[in-house]
């Protein structure tokens, strides 16, 4: 690796990062959104006033759910500007951990430029929070990790959650359509209310598995190789590497890109205008620290590795 390398190669890394790549299960997720969106226009067009609908994104971790929803709300937030709706139709933020309701809405209160401190209750908030919502017409209201809006899982806590959702989409004056993702605990606070339940569509990023989908990780890397401007050797566009970079990834397809963009990072440190096996290996070494044997761009029996751990060693005396 080339030291003199390293500030050239994280530019064009920090380049590829910024590059969405359009996926199947994309598709049923802008077209969700625009679905509800529509309508939201059409009430605010006729001036009536009906209940906002929701949208659910469910996936585990590195499923590139944020990804997704990033691209997708920055790519609305344009098409509605356009529309002369305002630069403030989607408020998105990210739940922190451990959340609190009160907590959270003094970030939405502060996302729409209005501060306010903690000595405040928690409903005298959610109060101001409406009422900032209308004012600066806002359309939807996107909350990302929201599985720690109930962290706890209590009853209570679930209530509570439910409750003051259902209150922003159910607003008189102004509803505000929810937009949720987060991981399987999201699922459960949906479960736990019918009503808040059947106001929200709902969309899974499924795990992928190396069989089903070794092929389309392919055509991701050779995506990516043409952007990057790398030629990949034949050995990395075989089905076999294919199926052992989703494996690599622990089946998500967040982290495969990851994967992916670790060894276009180290072909590019390495000075290379191709992309080969070897880059593969040595950035997942340079990931994980496991040993050869539990790299799964090394071994021939690459599935009984269980890629989601690091540090991983063989046996060896002390």
């Amino acid at each position: 690796m080339r030291n003199d390398l390293i500030p050239q190669a994280a530019q064009r890394i920090a380049e590829l990062k910024g590059y969405f790549v359009d996926h199947e299960r994309f598709v049923p997720l802008a077209e969700g959104f625009s679905i509800l969106a529509e309508k939201r226009l059409v009430d605010i067009q006729t001036e009536r006033t009906s209940e906002a609908q929701g949208l659910a994104l469910s996936g585990q971790a590195g499923a590139g759910k944020s990804a997704a929803i990033s691209h997708l709300l920055a790519q609305e937030s344009q098409r509605l500007a356009n529309l002369g709706y305002g630069d403030s139709t989607i408020v998105s933020l990210r739940v922190p951990s451990p959340a609190t309701l009160k907590f959270v809405g003094q970030m939405l209160l502060r996302a729409l430029g209005y501060p306010i401190g903690a000595e405040r209750q928690a409903w005298y908030i959610w109060g101001l929070v409406q009422h900032h919502l209308k004012e600066r017409r806002v359309l939807f209201v996107h909350l990302d990790e929201a599985q720690d809006l109930a962290s706890r899982g209590t009853k209570h806590e679930l209530d509570s959650v439910a409750s003051m959702l259902k209150t922003l989409m159910t607003d008189p004056e102004w509803p505000v359509g929810i937009i949720l993702s987060g991981t399987n605990g999201l699922e459960d606070i949906l479960n736990h209310d019918p009503q808040l339940a059947r106001r929200m569509k709902t969309i899974r990023f499924e795990s992928m598995s190396p069989a089903a989908h070794g092929e389309d990780i392919l055509d991701l890397l050779d995506s990516y190789c043409e952007r990057a401007s790398l030629e990949p050797d034949d050995d990395v566009l075989e089905l076999s590497h294919g199926e052992r970079i989703v494996h690599a990834a622990a089946n998500q397809f967040g982290i495969a890109i990851i994967v992916i963009l670790d060894a276009i990072e180290d072909a590019f440190l390495h000075g290379q205008d191709t992309l080969n096996r070897h880059n593969f290996i040595r950035a997942y070494h340079r990931r994980t620290a496991c040993d050869a044997e539990f790299n799964p761009f090394i071994v021939p029996d690459f599935l009984r590795i269980d890629t989601r751990q690091v540090f991983s060693r063989g046996a060896r005396g002390e």
